[in-house]
């Protein structure tokens, strides 16, 4: 099958795949192959199903961003998964490499952002902006490696390009992002921003399933840390 995922875990109700890196997670203006359309179509292809399959999308990753995603199912399954979204208890973690190391080694931050829809990206903006959004993140940094920075970063909100954007206002851009100032002698290079680690409640299981995926360790600029050290292949309960 052409543009096969790299799936992690499959049954009746859900599926975590690993979405690549500059694929748009549903179809946009550019026409290229999106990933729920990937999903789908692998989906139809296994069980051999007539018609469309039918998969939830439940949340995105950025286009030039990669990483572990959960996908429904069923309409249940979906309903269950994105109630778990809305109440907190459905956890993302990222990987992040910054230009520059931030001053403050472990930080909480809290911004109002604001999207330009016509230029595709995100401001920080003060927070009595009309239409601005709330977004948090914490980080923490976990290694230094000359100019550049290997941060784990926790997601409490899940706002469009909000690392890129939080990043970039306390004057840390993610490495390869040339919307957001990471771009100085930079160029070339796939934004280092990676979906490392998803926890959710099974929707019908009830059980916690925990999954945890490398970048590509082998490119620039993940090759400059010791990543494996910070990371532990997790297998699902």
């Amino acid at each position: 099958m052409e543009n096969e995922p790299i799936i992690l875990y499959e049954d009746n109700q859900i599926v975590v795949a690993v979405k690549p890196q500059n694929v748009p997670t549903q179809a946009d203006s550019s026409g290229d192959t999106d990933f729920l359309s990937i999903i789908k179509e692998y989906i139809k292809v296994k069980y051999n199903k007539p018609g469309n399959a039918f998969i939830g999308m439940v949340h995105r990753l950025d286009r030039p961003t990669g990483g572990v995603m959960v996908f429904a199912r069923n309409s249940k399954a979906a309903e269950r998964l994105c109630k778990q979204i809305e109440e907190g208890d459905f956890d993302k973690k990222y990987l992040a490499v910054t230009v520059g190391a931030p001053l403050d080694r472990r930080a909480h931050l809290k911004n109002w952002l604001i999207k330009d829809e016509k230029e595709n990206m995100v401001r920080v903006v003060p927070a009595r902006t009309a239409d601005a959004k709330n977004a948090e993140l914490g980080y923490k940094v976990l290694e230094v490696n000359d100019s550049v920075a290997l941060l784990d970063v926790h997601l409490y909100t899940g706002r469009s390009h909000q690392i890129r954007a939080q990043l970039s206002n306390i004057g840390n851009p993610v490495f390869g992002d040339a919307k957001y100032g990471g771009d100085v002698l930079k160029k070339g290079y796939n934004l280092a921003l990676w979906a490392y680690q998803l926890t959710f409640v099974h929707p019908t299981t009830k059980n916690t399933m925990v999954f945890k995926v490398f970048p590509p360790l082998e490119k620039t600029p993940w090759k400059f840390f010791q990543v494996e050290k910070y990371i532990n292949t997790v297998k699902p309960e």
